[in-house]
């Protein structure tokens, strides 16, 4: 009878601890519908038919200055470097969590050397070598093993994640750099043309054609335009220095080339919402929190129920309890053991509340990850297609300011314009021509933020 109500009390343990051994799955997710359509203001894109994040970054990144530069971002930045090293520490925690199945090895050798009343001292031994297993009957080490494989995955979609930003942030720094450049050439070259607006206002006022305010405000607006370059000097002196920061090396001179030369995707593809999930570095990671969670909280769950090990000795000893015996004999014994948590429930069930607490908030990251996802590529969307736009009205601007400057030139001459109308029109000129570089390195910054979205850059 007390066999059959053992049996029945160990049976029943098992069945209701079957929930322990759950493996996590994804929750359900609606992704559908996850970017906006850059153009129609209420349609979202659900199918498209490629996705940009899967391109080697060497297909996206064609400048060969910048490729040397993010590889070398890739062997030097700090960030990156780190990463792997957590990438290390999670894979001894997952090793660490197999080798828990295994049973324990020990050796424990015993000498005593006892005299009673002033006797002859005698002298005993034991060499054992003991050894103890945990039976997983109730999926503790199991879940331990689970969740130490979810923090590696999550430790390596991290590594991803950190490389994803690195190889988008030296783009992003590089094109920077570009654009700087490009506003500087126009910038000097505007100055050489002021320095001469300025002596042919001179020529012109000797000739009696105009007054010395016309010559003057030239010269003002001269120094104007010349003040301005330092600060851009200024911009790529810091520009160069955040990128050698990004490649763990001392501030110098980046070797680069030109913004009018860079050859970037045109057609930009988001790919399927769906695609996201799996291509997404940090949502992966997410993802590997929450699994994380749940296999913490099964092991939660399993300390409910009993612990059964299982431990033994074996060795050689001439203590035979009776006396003392030359030679040695074996000794051999085993002995199993059930602990079965009693008084401590209190302190486990707030353990268990604890573990169900951190899975929730868990689930809600990984919820915003991907809604944070879908709208990065959303807002790099529309950016490309904003910056695409601009691009081509810019031109036509560009393209009539400079029939307006030669035009009020060719009237000042005649006496039929002001010198303000030339001043105003160059002006407009040069304010159209740095914001056409700008709108440029938008659209290029669009492409690079795009790439970044959509998990670009993995291995």
């Amino acid at each position: 009878m007390k066999q059959v109500l053992i049996y029945t009390i160990c049976m029943g343990a098992l069945l209701s601890s079957c929930n322990v051994y759950k493996r996590y799955s994804r929750p359900d997710t609606d992704v559908q519908g996850l970017y906006r359509d850059p153009v129609s203001a209420g349609d979202t894109l659900v199918s498209d038919t490629s996705n940009m994040g899967n391109l080697p970054w060497e297909k996206v990144f064609t400048d060969p200055h910048l490729q040397t530069l993010i590889r070398q971002g890739l062997e030097q930045n700090s960030d990156l470097q780190t990463a792997l090293l957590k990438v290390k520490e999670a894979e001894a925690g997952l090793m660490s969590s197999r080798l828990a199945y295994l049973p324990s090895l020990g050796l424990s050798p015993q000498g005593t050397v006892s005299s009673f009343d002033k006797a002859a001292a005698s002298q005993t031994y034991t060499l054992p070598a003991v050894a103890s297993w945990e039976v997983d009957l109730f999926g503790k080490l199991t879940n331990a093993k689970r969740g130490a494989k979810a923090a590696l995955l999550q430790s390596e979609a991290y590594r991803q994640a950190v490389q994803t930003q690195v190889i988008s942030s030296i783009a992003n720094s590089y094109y920077t750099l570009l654009m700087l450049d490009r506003q500087l050439a126009i910038t000097e070259e505007t100055a050489v043309l002021w320095r001469e607006t300025v002596e042919t206002m001179k020529a012109m006022k000797e000739a009696g054609m105009v007054n010395e305010a016309a010559v003057v405000q030239s010269e003002a607006n001269s120094y104007m335009i010349a003040a301005s370059i330092p600060d851009i000097k200024k911009s790529i002196r810091e520009a160069e220095n955040a990128l050698c920061l990004l490649l763990k090396q001392a501030p110098q001179r980046v070797e680069r080339g030109r913004l009018e030369d860079q050859s970037l995707p045109s057609l930009l593809n988001a790919g399927v919402p769906v695609q996201l999930l799996a291509n997404r570095p940090d949502v992966k990671a997410a993802e590997m929190a929450l699994a994380g969670t749940f296999y913490n909280t099964n092991q939660a769950r399993s300390a409910f129920y009993p612990q059964i090990s299982i431990s033994g000795t074996l060795g050689w000893t001439n203590n035979s309890g009776m006396g003392i015996v030359n030679p040695g004999k074996m000794i051999a014994t085993a002995v199993g053991s059930l602990t079965q948590p009693l008084f401590n429930r209190g302190a486990l069930t707030a353990r268990l509340r604890v573990a169900k607490a951190q899975q929730e908030e868990a689930l809600i990251a990984f919820e915003q990850a991907i809604l944070n996802a879908g709208s990065e590529v959303s807002n790099a969307l529309v950016q490309y297609q904003t910056a695409k736009d601009k691009i081509v009205q810019r031109e036509k601007q560009i393209i009539s300011l400079e029939k307006s400057v030669e035009y009020t030139q060719e009237l000042l001459t005649s006496s039929t314009a002001t010198y303000l109308e030339v001043l105003t029109a160059e002006q407009s000129l040069l304010n159209a021509q740095l914001t056409g570089v700008s709108d440029e390195f938008q659209r290029v910054q669009a492409v690079v933020n795009l790439y970044r979205a959509l998990g670009g850059g993995r291995n």
